[in-house]
């Protein structure tokens, strides 16, 4: 028995306290990960997902203070609607300190971006006019559209950015009345829009009456050193949509959309809002979150930009692929040399490694020799990831050096 509480000492999962006795608490090893457990703990390993972990005791401590402040909202019914005032407020705030003047009656709060997004897709979809996504894009939002029997007309994005000749003239001649667009550290490219193409593509889409979505999911995930200002994409027509699931955690049900004060209005009327409404409780938690999230950031920041550099080192020299060291975002666009994205998946998922194989990203299952890698994993993670891909023998989860975190260009 002395043994057993020694070796759960020394392994983090038991504190003892001087004259009070010991409690069960999870190891350091869990709670300060930036993947979750299951992507290393489930079977196999699972790279088909780009999400972070929760940052364990930031959120324990959030929720603690959320809990104590909820019993004003026991007094009211808690039916959906637009938010609560502090959660808008804060927004509207967060918005207007970015250079985009928002008011809290500009802001619906939703149960994350692709709630926000399916609202939107519904209330704005127009079946007599095709629907703009880029391509690649995330996979999610292809869903939505897809459910909807959209008539999609994709536009090339790659590592290196958007094809603006190509975008201008799919605009000026296919007239699409939506497109979803994601302008910073796209996914899964990592792409970051110049404010001159934003500019650009606003006056395009107000000139031809296009509403453009664009999701900032990623926007605060900049792992630039330091990180620098990123406009927002504005214009009349401009939807903006965000959430808490990579800055925080994607179990937090917490998105919003920013938009003009009526169309906030008539998304209220839709019957689909009130079953994308989160509850309050989880919004008091991202209230509490969001207040002053730089400690939360900076790290965030910091680990993904090291395991970006670990596994961006890892890759280089064998010849089997190429990429762009993207300046943000969760993850590497490859580009395959010899094989297909579908079978090096296929072959990887035999040894263990689920991965996304590039037409999972394609409104017409194109993009055959493009591979999404997530670096939200361990270093160790990583690493035996990576000699699955390169078809070594050994898994082994020895350290490997990384590359200065300032390193740009293709590999």
């Amino acid at each position: 028995m002395v043994t057993t509480l020694a070796a759960l000492r020394d392994t983090g999962w038991l504190r003892t306290h001087h004259g009070s006795g010991s409690d069960i608490r999870l190891p350091p090893e869990i709670t300060e990960r930036t993947a979750p457990w299951s992507v290393d703990h489930g079977d196999g390993l699972d790279f088909t997902r780009a999400m972070p972990a929760a940052p364990h005791a930031a959120y324990l401590a959030a929720a603690r203070r959320a809990v104590e402040r909820s019993a004003s909202l026991l007094m009211d019914s808690a039916e959906p609607d637009a938010g609560l005032p502090q959660l808008r407020e804060l927004l509207a705030d967060r918005y207007t300190r970015e250079g985009l003047p928002t008011r809290p009656d500009q802001i619906l709060v939703t149960s994350g971006a692709r709630a926000a997004f399916t609202l939107l897709a519904d209330h704005l979809h127009d079946r007599s006019r095709p629907v703009l996504v880029e391509s690649p894009t995330y996979q999610g939002a292809l869903a939505v559209l897809r459910r909807r029997r959209a008539r999609l007309t994709a536009s090339p994005v790659t590592s290196d950015g958007w094809d603006q000749d190509r975008l201008s003239h799919t605009i000026s001649t296919v007239r699409p009345g939506l497109a979803y667009l994601t302008p910073d550290f796209h996914n899964p490219t990592g792409a970051l829009m110049p404010a001159a193409l934003r500019n650009h593509v606003s006056e395009l889409a107000a000139r031809h009456d296009m509403t453009i979505i664009a999701d900032e999911t990623l926007r605060d995930l900049d792992l630039r050193t330091p990180p620098e200002p990123v406009p927002h994409l504005t214009g009349s027509t401009v939807v903006s949509i965000g959430s808490t699931s990579k800055l925080i955690w994607g179990g937090l049900r917490v998105g919003w959309l920013r938009t003009h004060a009526a169309r906030v209005r008539e998304l209220l009327h839709n019957p689909l809002q009130a079953r994308l409404a989160p509850p309050p409780l989880e919004q008091l938690i991202a209230c509490e979150l969001l207040t002053d999230p730089q400690d939360l950031l900076r790290d965030r920041r910091d680990r993904l930009r090291a395991q970006r550099d670990h596994l961006a080192a890892l890759l280089e020299g064998t010849g089997e692929w190429s990429f762009t060291l993207p300046a943000g975002g969760l993850c590497l666009w490859l580009r395959l040399h010899g094989t297909t994205a579908t079978a090096l998946a296929t072959r990887a998922a035999g040894q263990g490694l689920k991965l996304s194989p590039g037409p999972v990203f394609s409104a017409d299952r194109t993009l055959t020799h493009y591979l999404r890698l997530p670096y939200t994993a361990t270093p160790e993670t990583l690493t035996r990831a990576v000699s699955v891909l390169t078809g070594q023998e050994t898994t082994s989860c020895d350290s490997t050096p990384v590359r200065p975190s300032g390193t740009r260009g293709k590999v």
